[in-house]
């Protein structure tokens, strides 16, 4: 690429009198093409993998069995654990659901409640109780004396079934990361737990701390079996598979294989500056996928792991979901004044803390409006004019169906078979107040 000194464009509409007069690039909107292998009905979907797990010779009437609810936003997940809910229900037993969450809504029983709620998941909709508190028993240690902290409610139950989303976690790696055994310890740990098996993983490993604690929560609380859950590239259900108790880490591992190969992914792997329209807890465990971003090892730069090289990224904004939970904030670089004053700092910080990941909580180089962000951000990846910028707007690392590139990428669209280029190179699209238009509705 020849380079040359930043242009002066006296008539450009990208002119700013606070950022000097450049030209930013020209982006065009493309469509990308993932597999989408889907469960047409979740509940019946539901009702079939529970069902092939015989729970009837496990569960006597009138026996309780507690139903574990993350705080992730899982696709569908209200019909999901309703769809348990009522399956239990039919072999006489009495399910009841609780908050399976570490520091997540403020780290309180109130504030995991209200995470649920924004789900859909409340004791009218669900036609069942939901037991919320963060105490939590120590129920045995690992060899190094971790204690390992279990739920009271869970462990007062007669049986317990986990349910979770099994995907690439953002800082573990195995062949058994974010799922089922995740659960186990983080979830049914609660603060305490998540706390604890956090501070021995920075030390440890994951894989360690699940194969010396799992067996044991599973024996203390009585755990009956699993569900599984894989999402497609689209953020919709692709697979529910039902877990014999005795097979969780045969099978997750199973899960986790197909999980990233749903995996959506950017289209190129060298970006100057990622726009991100939003980011949240719903979205990510840490607000944006690092194994989209490649951010997985280091907040601020690829590494030879890592899928995708981003020189700089840009947040716009936290989804409502997160309630301000704004984790992750600090792997990126810029953002904006609107963004930083929806942060609830003390449960951002609580999260982070917890997760032994204090830079999550970071606040970046903050500007006024998305413009000065942007400008400022081309700025510092080298010398390459900014309208020659490899720029990608994306929605969040959920949706990257559609998405917003710059003009610097055109050479490379033609190496991809599965990407569709849906409109013409046009000018980035500022409102009145020099803020982005988001690329997709929001929530």
């Amino acid at each position: 690429m020849d380079l040359h000194p930043l242009p002066n464009h006296q008539n450009s509409r990208s002119q700013s009198s606070a950022g000097g007069e450049y030209q930013l690039p020209r982006m065009a909107r493309l469509k990308q093409q993932f597999q989408r292998p889907q469960e047409p009905d979740l509940r019946q979907a539901v009702f079939r993998e529970l069902a092939a797990l015989h729970l009837e010779k496990k569960i006597a009437p009138g026996q309780t069995v507690a139903i574990t609810a993350g705080s992730r936003g899982i696709s569908g997940i209200d019909v999901i654990i309703k769809g348990v809910v009522e399956f239990i229900q039919s072999l006489d037993g009495l399910p009841f659901i609780i908050p399976a969450m570490g520091s997540h809504g403020g780290a309180t029983a109130e504030g995991q409640l209200a995470v649920l709620a924004g789900y859909g998941i409340t004791p009218a909709t669900m036609g069942c109780e939901i037991r919320s508190s963060m105490a939590t028993s120590v129920v045995g240690e690992t060899m190094d004396g971790i204690p390992i902290h279990v739920d009271q409610h869970a462990l007062a139950a007669d049986h317990v079934l986990v349910v979770n989303r099994i995907k690439p976690h953002t800082g573990f790696v195995g062949e058994i990361e974010s799922g089922l055994h995740k659960m186990l310890l983080i979830g049914l740990g609660k603060h305490l737990g998540a706390t604890v098996y956090h501070q021995a993983i920075v030390r440890s490993s994951f894989r360690k701390i699940w194969q010396e604690v799992a067996p044991i929560v599973i024996s203390k609380a009585k755990v009956l079996a699993g569900l599984g859950i894989v999402e497609n590239a689209f953020d919709e259900t692709a697979l529910i598979a039902g877990v014999p108790v005795e097979e969780f880490a045969e099978k997750e591992a199973e899960l986790l294989k197909l999980a990233k190969a749903y995996l959506p992914r950017l289209p190129f792997r060298e970006i100057d500056l990622l726009i991100v329209d939003q980011i949240g807890k719903n979205i990510s465990g840490t607000g944006m996928d690092t194994n989209i971003v490649g951010r997985k090892y280091n907040d601020h730069a690829a590494t030879p792991q890592d899928d995708v090289s981003i020189r700089r990224i840009f947040v716009r904004g936290l989804t409502a979901a997160t309630h301000g939970n704004a984790t992750g904030i600090g792997i990126a670089e810029f953002t904006n004044h609107r963004t930083v004053a929806s942060i609830d700092r003390e449960i951002t910080q609580i999260n982070c803390v917890t997760a032994s990941h204090p830079t999550g909580a970071m606040i970046p180089a903050s500007y006024q409006t998305d413009r000065q962000a942007i400008q400022e951000a081309l700025k510092t990846i080298g010398w390459v004019p900014p309208h020659l910028a490899k720029v990608i707007q994306i929605r969040d690392t959920l949706h990257l169906g559609e998405l917003l590139v710059s003009e610097a990428f055109a050479p490379e669209l033609i190496k991809h078979d599965q990407i569709q280029q849906m409109t013409d190179w046009e000018e980035m699209e500022f409102d009145q107040d020099d803020n982005l238009r988001d690329l997709l509705p929001g929530e």
